[in-house]
This record gives C-alpha cells, structure tokens and sequence, in this order.
C-alpha cells in the first residue's frame, strides 16, 4: 500500500519504537527522511543512522537513544505541515519549541535547518515537524 505522507510514518515510526523502548528502527529510505536523522542526530536526538542499500529504495536504520534511566531522549515528534495543509514560516516568525528546549525543522533553500539554525541565516521555509 502506497504511503501519502512519509515524514508522518517516519515519524510514527520513531515515536512507537521509543514507546516500545527499541533500540534500533528501520524505516524505508528516502532523501528527506535521510536529512531529516541527519538533524535529530546533530541535535543529539538519536544516537546514529545508517543507510543500508537494498534492491529497491533501501533502509535507513536508526539507533535510538535513552538516558540512565531507559528513558527516551526524544518526548515527542509532532508533523507539522502535511500534504493537504503546508506551513511556512518567514523569518521573522520562526516558531519555538517548548520553550527552545526541543526543535522544529524548517525546509528552506538551504536544505533542512532547526528553527536557531534558520534564524541564524535570516531564512524562513516550510515547518516539517517539531521534535522536543
């Protein structure tokens, strides 16, 4: 069955493996997914990701991670721009997330970028998903 909205499985994905305390989740790979585990793992979400090639669009693995007390690092994953409903921010109202202690990713021309990153560069973009 064809997927409408993959950043949405992605991210169920990640949300149920962490409630199910997995250490590790494959999902299919795609170059949207691929930079959107680029960022949760530069931000420390994730502990690593690896691509594993396949005969057909292949498999990004990711190695998730939990503090001492086997509690995810991640909380929550939230889509906010959906197929049906985009979401852009400019500039000058880039969204924070839970008071900048989680992150949301912007899609800008300059490729995937947190909401500091974007602020950083003077660059608004579509708002993918919040991540805290």
């Amino acid at each position: 069955m064809a997927v409408t909205d993959p950043v949405a499985d992605f991210l169920t994905c990640v949300r149920n493996a962490c409630k199910a305390k997995h250490k590790k989740v494959d999902v299919p790979n795609s170059r949207m997914k691929t930079q959107l585990a680029k960022v949760m793992l530069q931000e420390k979400f994730i502990n690593n990701y690896k691509v594993i090639t396949d005969s057909k669009q292949g498999i990004l693995r990711l190695y998730l991670k939990y503090d001492k007390q086997e509690k995810s690092v991640i909380n929550g994953l939230k889509r906010i721009s959906t197929p049906g409903h985009r979401v852009y921010a400019t500039k000058d109202k880039i969204p924070r997330v839970q008071g900048d202690l989680g992150i949301a990713i912007l899609s800008t021309s300059r490729g995937l970028l947190t909401n500091k990153e974007a602020r950083r560069a003077g660059t608004g973009g579509e708002v993918v998903c919040y991540v805290w």
